[in-house]
């Protein structure tokens, strides 16, 4: 049900926690950022349409922006009433006689809420209840025009999925003022056709499918760095507090604009670290603490992305583009890969490939798989990775990282999920487990790229370290050239007067065979370290 405070507050803040309201928050118009839509021809036209976007991207705040701004008039003058349902309360419901009574109650619940007419729910099969709903309640609030905008669509399986789509097509034909909604927009994170689907155990649509009148199928994009100059111009306009044009960058590519993480970097770094009645102009300094306090609170966002690391779908394509592994049956149109882009956790275009959406998922996404590593290492203090002056001894940790590798990894490997990817997952545990408070490690790690490129920086130096895998079939002096190449192409793009270290794990199924005399190795090619795991 919705609840509308229209209070005014003298300063807004930037939201993190359900959908913005312009009266509580600083936000931009919503439907800017549709991706094709036309929302004047959805009424005009009286048309059935889809919007698919990954979570917290804006899609409930779109809607009831949208509902408020058709109930005000803006669209059809005053022929067309809007109301805003959520569909979550059917989630896990499977059959249609469950879950039908479940949706009718949500459809009373949500109208009564927004001071709408709320229809009767009459006692027939259920594989009729919706529809008949639907046509009584567009005879209730006649002669204006019915919209419907659902929410949640997603959360709908099975057969209740398949009877709530016909019983919207099946009135779909007679639609129009006070016989069934002029208009409804199906609202979730996949387009409708993944809809049905998965509701027909993995039968791909035809023309046979229970919903053939969707004219439309649009998404929601993220924010341009124009945007988010946009949205933080709102608070130096209420408040005088300015940002930084290099703080404004770094959140950018930080985020690639993915409204959440941009509301989140900005809440943390004007609430908690300087304070709400602060008018200090912000820099990239603060933007990098509410980065980091952002990622280790384990916000609810963020966290829902360890349980989609876990699925085996979403595992085959991550781990692909964590070793930089060439894979022809990931392309996008593999369900797998629909799926993980779906869900925002995966972007691709023609320069990069497939690649983690942003550095702050790809963050996420090796800490959580790697946690139980960094957590059951030993303390830095036993390890010998200081100079004398407190600064960073990359060779003496890659030392300890060999010797280590050489006790723990058999063992530790065999309760991997991500086998292809342990080594990386572990390297950078290791590492994690010493920068901790002190440094940070910016990584780039794409599909098809072959590699893992790791920038190290720890109290204001930093190291360059590239990680390359020798695979089955795999010549090792070519891939080590291979590395010594790409390691420089890299070093000169990043920090040209870094030191460079090449990691080398040599995963092909011989290797094992192997005394670890013989699989560890430390040698200098020029200017690169080259190490062997």
């Amino acid at each position: 049900m919705i609840t509308v405070n229209k209070v005014k507050r003298p300063v807004r803040f930037f939201n993190t926690t359900g959908p913005c309201n312009p009266w509580d928050h600083y936000m931009l118009p919503p439907e800017e950022r549709l991706v094709g839509a036309q929302l004047h021809r959805y009424i005009r036209d009286q048309l059935y349409w889809v919007l698919h976007a990954p979570r917290q991207t804006g899609k409930t705040t779109f809607l009831q922006n949208w509902m408020r701004e058709i109930n005000g008039g803006r669209f059809n003058g005053e022929d067309t009433l809007a109301c805003y349902v959520s569909l979550e309360s059917c989630q896990g419901i499977a059959e249609p006689e469950r879950a039908m009574p479940a949706m009718c109650t949500a459809v009373r619940e949500y109208a009564s809420g927004s001071n709408i007419p709320a229809p009767e729910i009459e006692e027939v099969s259920p594989l009729m209840m919706v529809n008949v709903m639907l046509g009584n309640w567009a005879k209730l609030v006649a002669p204006k025009g019915l919209v419907i905008l659902f929410d949640e669509t997603d959360v709908l399986e099975g057969e209740t999925l398949i009877s709530f789509l016909r019983q919207l097509r099946g009135g779909f034909a007679a639609r129009g003022p006070g016989v069934f909604p002029v208009s409804a927009a199906l609202v979730g994170m996949r387009d409708l056709k993944d809809y049905i689907t998965a509701a027909k155990d993995g039968a791909a649509p035809n023309p046979g499918s229970p919903f053939n009148v969707k004219a439309d199928s649009v998404s929601l994009s993220n924010f341009e760095r124009e945007d988010i100059a946009r949205l933080f111009a709102q608070r130096t306009e209420e408040t005088g507090q300015e940002i930084s044009g290099e703080a404004l960058d770094y959140v950018y590519d930080q985020s690639r604009g993915q409204p959440w993480i941009v509301n989140s970097l900005f809440q943390r770094a004007t609430m908690r670290i300087l304070g709400e009645e602060s008018r200090e102009t912000l820099s990239i300094e603060h933007i990098m603490e509410a980065r980091e306090q952002m990622i280790q609170a384990r916000e609810t966002h963020l966290d829902a992305l360890e349980v989609r690391l876990r699925d085996p779908r979403i595992r085959r394509v991550a781990e692909s583009i964590i070793i930089g592994a060439t894979d022809p049956g990931i392309g996008r149109a593999n369900p797998d890969v629909e799926l993980a882009m779906d869900l925002g956790l995966v972007s691709w275009n023609s320069e990069t490939g497939f690649i983690i959406a942003n550095p702050v998922y790809a963050d996420i996404l090796t800490r959580y798989l790697n946690a139980g590593y960094h957590d059951n290492l030993p303390p830095p203090s036993s390890w010998q990775w200081q100079k004398k002056d407190g600064s960073l001894d990359m060779d003496a940790l890659l030392r300890e990282f060999q010797q280590f590798w050489r006790e723990n990894s058999e063992v530790w490997e065999e309760k991997s999920d991500y086998t292809e990817a342990f080594p990386h997952l572990l390297l950078m545990a290791f590492l994690q487990r010493v920068l901790n408070g002190g440094g940070r490690i910016d990584r780039e790690y794409a599909a098809g790229r072959g590699r893992m490129d790791l920038y190290v920086e720890y109290r204001g130096s930093g190291h360059i370290i590239e990680v390359k895998l020798i695979r089955d079939r795999q010549n090792p002096e070519q891939v080590e050239a291979k590395g010594l190449e790409q390691i420089g192409k890299y070093r000169d793009s990043k920090a040209p007067d870094a030191p460079a270290y090449l990691v080398i794990f040599d995963r092909r199924p011989k290797a094992k065979e192997l005394p670890w005399e013989d699989r560890l190795g430390w040698a200098r090619k020029g200017t690169v370290t080259v190490v062997r795991g």
